[in-house]
């Protein structure tokens, strides 16, 4: 059963923003659903996941999980329909975590033909598995699906609102999740619930990860380096010799998306220096794109709001905000996701932290687990657009053609609840 400890008065609610709620790891519900689907039979590759690249129409990263180590392990992969079968050998990528040992194996998929449909399994010594289907980016048009903050006591709403919305959305070239993954980073119940969610997802649409603050968090809710997420996800490089898999940048048709980390906070005792290494990354990167669109994701928010009988808490912009909007303007981004707050909030066009059509299009993407924050905030005002109330999960689709990106946001039953689109 879960166990959730709360600390009364005022900062408890700022607690549940920066160390979650506590249940007992491996909830009953967990176990049963990681218990059944580890029986599947599917063991030579548990977890089987799809990376996106920085150069998603010539290359892709398959990962996954064995229980038991493999034998000259790899991916054979062809040309959807063909015969002609190639075959890349798999790294191991061993890690020991919340005392359980990941035998995990990587592999680098290089020249791709772009735009083209791909069928790839996992082999190893005398077996071999299923075939899954793998579609490289082209230069045209593409939607894509974007989860807020995942972090869940059960993760069965997490599932379903995933599995639903990928079923909705046949059309999506890959899939992105706001950080907060899971609810506590050490906790390898958790990631095992969080990849059981998108089991049939993961496998054929390439996944962008953020780090949020609950994937730095052990079981104690102390903070500590997020070991599981670096190790899990495998993202493109950022040249950094101190905060690899942090942030990376990636094209997909013709945006060029920037993944930055917001979590200095959380990392600082431990490797200093984050936020000022990513705002020289930033300007570099942006400025090296030549693509017609730019788009930004964060998972803390860029604004601060009041909260509900705190009224010494002032509105205004937060510290991620402070560091990153100026730039923002200055680089010509054209569109920023953030998350962290557990609210649908569409703030419409910012720029020089005000409302200006020049500025970049700002996005508060929502929640996508069962953790909800009723009642806390106070509208800020730049918020254009705000989901209903009391509010419950959500997801987005983003659909770019040559022209403008349309962003959609939807309720789990598939309700549209707003639609805004940004033109050049």
């Amino acid at each position: 059963m879960n166990r959730r400890t709360f600390i009364t008065g005022a900062l408890a609610t700022l607690g549940l923003l920066a160390g979650g709620f506590y249940f007992a790891k491996g909830s009953l519900y967990r176990q049963a659903v990681n218990g059944v689907r580890g029986l599947s039979g599917e063991v030579e590759a548990r977890f089987l996941r799809q990376l996106v690249t920085s150069d998603a129409a010539h290359s892709r990263t398959i990962l996954w999980q064995s229980d038991s180590p493999l034998t000259n392990a790899g991916v054979e992969y062809r040309l959807a329909g063909q015969e002609d079968i190639r075959m890349t050998a798999a790294r191991e990528d061993f890690f020991t975590d919340d005392g359980v040992k990941n035998n995990q194996y990587l592999v680098n998929l290089q020249k791709l033909e772009a735009d083209a449909d791909y069928e790839y399994r996992v082999v190893a010594e005398g077996a071999t598995g299923e075939w899954h289907s793998l579609r490289t980016a082209g230069a045209e048009d593409f939607e894509c699906l974007i989860f807020p903050d995942s972090q869940s006591s059960d993760y069965s709403d997490w599932e379903a609102l995933a599995q639903d919305a990928a079923r909705r959305n046949p059309q999506a070239a890959f899939f992105i999740n706001m950080g907060d993954i899971v609810d506590n980073g050490e906790d390898h119940t958790q990631w095992q619930a969080w990849f059981n969610g998108v089991e049939g997802i993961m496998d054929r649409l390439p996944f962008v990860p953020l780090m949020g603050n609950h994937e730095t968090y052990d079981q104690n809710w102390q903070v500590r380096l997020p070991e599981a997420y670096l190790h899990y996800f495998a993202v493109p490089e950022n040249g950094s010799e101190d905060f690899s898999r942090y942030y990376y940048s990636f094209d997909y048709g013709e945006v060029h998306f920037i993944v930055l980390n917001t979590q200095w906070d959380e990392t600082e005792e431990f490797k200093p220096g984050l936020k000022e290494e990513q705002l020289q990354w930033l300007r570099k990167d942006a400025e090296g794109s030549d693509k017609k669109w730019k788009i930004a994701l964060l998972h803390k928010d860029v604004l601060q709001y009041r909260i509900h009988k705190r009224p010494e808490r002032q509105e205004g912009i937060s510290d991620v905000g402070e560091a990153f909007m100026p730039l923002f303007d200055e680089l010509g981004i054209d569109l920023v996701f953030t998350a962290h707050l557990h609210t649908y909030r569409n703030r419409g066009h910012i720029r020089n932290f005000q409302r200006d059509s020049g500025g970049p299009l700002y996005i508060l993407t929502g929640v996508a687990g069962n953790v909800r924050y009723p009642g806390l905030w106070v509208d800020h005002q730049l918020d254009e657009v705000v989901a209903p109330q009391p509010e419950t999960d959500n997801y987005l689709t983003m659909q770019v053609t040559a022209k403008e990106i349309t962003v959609r946001c939807f309720l789990p039953d598939g309700r549209e609840i707003d639609r805004v689109t940004v033109t050049k």
